[in-house]
């Protein structure tokens, strides 16, 4: 068996604390496929954490019969610190209350740090090339800063990511339907990832902004291929961040569901031995984050939805009132907001009462909006 468990501390950040990392691997170090998951860097997001439970049985048991052919990695739990983040019984987990903000922004841009490393590095043989770089991403993730704890987790998950062939960060939405986040040049590459764990939408953007954690391994890639026009450099990483469903959506049921799926996918890829099945069938094709809708509440109040998620909307179609429940006369204390573009309703806000400005739908759209730029996609 290869399965190994190790457990690594991070900086104390006052004294008499502790924070560990528990990292998972199998396979031989260095084998191909390389895959890694991590679950929950947003910490505040739950199933994500079931689905790695699960993942780690299928994993276990495929090890014990000896059919992992590649390297894995999963990190159960990618986020000790925001994992013990509550304030007044509320769990806060997606923004680092210690300063740091969004545990999921920030992430160096690698292609813009290895840039001058790899001048005249690069040639037409794409083996070569890949070689070439991944060695180069290890070198300068291994001297980024890790004085803190924040900055010693970042170091330590993109050490274990940034030369694996699938990089999968596990996360979900608020209510939502199954969806990913992914690079242009990886679809339709990933349609076989989209069809074994039945994606609703496939959200493409060469830089949705913001330097989420999967784009820092797979951008990388094609920012580089446009650096070094002359060089053959595909894109070696198929990374993206899957949102699985709502932070309601935690049951054995669909956190084993996605496991399985992740598993066949696992297997399609030949990281792991075996059969995977036939591939189901793809509920939907990529499109354009640029072309996907945010709703935002036009005033605040209490959000009383028109549409359910998955419904299918034209533009001008009512989405939801937001209702003033101060308001003096309660004929007059609903404001209609209406959909700017046609599409399916992919997600919607679980808190339900909503301040100015706010995003309280997701609408999947085929056009490119003029609000939506590449670079600033991202809402915080």
């Amino acid at each position: 068996m290869t399965h190994r468990v190790e457990h690594i501390s991070l900086p104390a950040m006052s004294p008499g604390s502790e924070f560990t990392l528990t990292v998972h691997k199998f396979g031989e170090p260095g084998a191909r496929p390389k895959a890694y998951f991590q679950a929950a860097l947003h910490a505040d997001e739950t199933p994500p954490l079931l689905v790695a439970h699960h993942l780690l049985g299928d994993l276990i048991k495929a090890d014990k019969e000896g059919r992992i052919k590649g390297e894995v990695i999963v990190v159960p739990m990618a986020n000790p610190l925001g994992l013990s983040q509550n304030l007044d019984g509320y769990h806060v987990g997606r923004h680092n209350l210690d300063g740091g903000g969004n545990f999921n922004r920030g992430f160096p841009d690698l292609g813009a740090l290895v840039r001058d490393d790899l001048e005249g590095k690069l040639g037409v043989d794409p083996r070569t090339n890949i070689a070439t770089i991944r060695e180069a991403l290890i070198y300068t993730v291994d001297n980024l800063p890790a004085t803190t704890a924040h900055q010693a987790l970042r170091k330590t998950l993109l050490a274990m990511a940034v030369d694996a062939d699938i990089v999968l960060d596990l996360h979900c939405d608020l209510d939502a339907l199954m969806h990913i986040y992914i690079g242009d040049a990886l679809w339709p590459d990933a349609s076989d990832l989209a069809a074994d764990i039945g994606l609703r939408a496939v959200l493409l953007a060469s830089d949705s902004g913001g330097g989420p954690f999967d784009e820092t391994c797979g951008n990388v890639w094609w920012t580089l291929a446009e650096a070094f026009p002359n060089a053959n450099i595909p894109a070696a990483c198929l990374a993206g961040t899957v949102e699985h469903r709502g932070q309601a959506d935690v049951s054995d049921e669909l956190c084993k569901a996605d496991a399985d799926g992740l598993f066949r996918f696992l297997q399609r890829r030949r990281v792991v031995d075996g059969d995977a099945g036939d591939l189901p069938d793809l509920l939907c094709e990529g499109t354009q984050l640029s072309a996907t809708e945010i709703v935002k509440s036009p005033v605040p109040g209490v959000v009383a939805y028109a549409v359910q998620l998955g419904d299918v909307v034209r533009k001008g179609d009512l989405i939801a009132h937001i209702i003033d429940p101060g308001a003096d006369d309660p004929a007059k204390a609903r404001t209609a907001t209406h959909a700017g573009t046609d599409g399916l309703i992919l997600s919607r806000q679980a808190d339900k009462l909503a301040r100015p400005g706010q995003g309280i739908a997701k609408i999947v759209g085929t056009e490119p909006l003029a609000d939506r730029q590449i670079g600033s996609l991202m809402e915080d």
